[in-house]
């Protein structure tokens, strides 16, 4: 009886099966066709080599941004006795490590910088040649050379929206974030950097064209005073120090942008750059100590995975009436890193090209972004920031970095790189003309190596 139950009860599944078949089809998928490989156009030139390099110069130039002595303002070193000089001391930076004494005094002691640039260079059939860069060194240069550039060979530089996603996909299992996508972006670069050099166009004009007539840019720097008399439109400051340095330490934070505020004068932006060193409580007590002094905005208070701490930051931020914007993203990745960021709240995004997955996704947290009325100012990234602000009329200003040691003159933000970066002046960049990002590596002085190839 049982058994003639489920029978029965097996059969009618199976009619009612039948029916929903019969009626809505098998699948429920949009790949209700076969898909195809993307092949290279006919009679266009399909690219040919991808090379990663690292440089073995002695100067800076080629390595990340803190790659300088240690008198130099962005290494955070203060006298013995906690004071500065802005010559050969300067004020002190709080950062992940200053909660470790033995890592607390400059940031070479953590060695900020020993994962110096990797430089890409991708050349096509008629050997025109692209070029990118990002963080990674030797160990993204691995990562190209043996993995990466399988995606990016013998395809038309025009496609580069599938080869990101093959690239992205194939390494998921050992990416997703950091040196992986460190790595991806580098090539992206370099294949826009191409595709202009190819179309003979400027890499603004490939994603839409000119939205402004140049760029204006705010200067991260030790001294705000002179990048005023410089003529930036605003200045960003590091907060020098951070909750292990106690109530003292706030204090002594409040009357830090307290001082600028008053040397500045209450029109000049100022902003401050915290470098994921705070917790919530202390961003909380901190925002509203500092509310007299006008912050455009408090940027990377919080570690970048923390996200419940960042729903919660911006949740108390705006109940306690702080007005600065809540920025982060400078190391975040992709647009689904960004879109987490942005479902907790944080008001103002800071994606850096060369590190977040290169222009190819950067258009498309632009444009998650401009949809849910969230501001985007890009991080650090020099020439290549530039161009991401000139394309896109969302973004309204970018950042240069003030390299110079005292930070008191206007240098390259990539050092001895390139041959020909371009320079703010009064507190604009005009961009070229010129094909790509229109860039030419100094190969002169950067003596290039390249530790594998494939």
């Amino acid at each position: 009886m049982h058994c003639d139950a489920i029978g029965r009860n097996r059969s009618r599944f199976g009619q009612l099966e039948g029916r929903f078949v019969e009626r809505y089809g098998l699948g429920m998928s949009l790949y209700i066709a076969p898909n195809e490989d993307v092949v290279p156009t006919p009679g266009q030139s399909r690219i040919r080599e991808v090379r990663a390099y690292v440089s073995r110069s002695d100067e800076y130039g080629a390595s990340d941004v803190h790659d300088t002595p240690d008198s130099h303002w962005i290494m955070g070193l203060p006298d013995a006795d906690g004071s500065w000089d802005h010559e050969t001391t300067h004020p002190p930076i709080t950062n992940p490590m200053s909660g470790f004494p033995k890592y607390s005094g400059s940031r070479s002691s953590w060695g900020v910088a020993r994962v110096p640039t990797v430089i890409v260079e991708i050349e096509d059939e008629e050997g025109r040649i692209g070029v990118g860069a990002s963080t990674g060194g030797e160990a993204a240069a691995f990562l190209i050379e043996q993995h990466l550039s399988m995606f990016v060979e013998g395809q038309n530089v025009r496609d580069r929206s599938v080869i990101w996603e093959q690239m992205w996909r194939a390494s998921i299992h050992y990416s997703r974030k950091g040196l992986g996508v460190h790595a991806i972006s580098a090539i992206d670069i370099a294949l826009w950097d191409l595709a202009g050099k190819t179309l003979d166009e400027p890499a603004h004009n490939l994603m839409g064209g000119r939205t402004k007539q140049r760029v204006p840019v705010y200067a991260t720097t030790s001294r705000p005073d002179l990048a005023k008399d410089m003529g930036f439109h605003g200045a960003k400051v590091p907060l020098p120090y951070g909750p292990s340095a106690g109530s003292q330490g706030l204090r002594k934070n409040v009357e830090f942008i307290g001082d600028w505020r008053e040397k500045v004068g209450r029109d000049f932006p100022l902003m401050l750059d915290c470098y994921m060193a705070l917790n919530l409580q202390y961003t909380a007590e901190l925002a509203l100590a500092l509310a007299p002094f006008d912050l455009k905005w408090i940027e990377e208070p919080l570690m970048p995975d923390e996200y419940v701490a960042h729903a919660k930051l911006a949740s108390k931020l705006e109940s306690q009436g702080t007005t600065a914007y809540f920025a982060t993203g400078e190391h975040e990745y992709t647009s689904y890193g960004f879109q987490q960021l942005i479902e907790a709240g944080v008001g103002l995004l800071q994606p850096d090209v060369m590190w977040m997955g290169g222009p190819t996704e950067f258009a498309r947290v632009v444009a998650q972004a401009r949809a849910q009325a969230v501001a985007v100012v890009p991080h650090g990234c020099g020439v290549y920031g530039y161009y991401m602000a000139m394309a896109f009329d969302h973004i309204h200003l970018a950042e240069f970095m003030m390299m110079s040691e005292q930070a008191d003159k206007i240098e390259p933000n990539f050092g001895s790189m390139f041959k020909n970066e371009p320079l703010p002046e009064a507190g604009y960049i005009t961009l070229p003309e010129t094909p790509g990002f229109g860039l030419e590596l100094n190969r002169d002085a950067l003596n290039l190596v390249r530790p594998y190839s494939h």
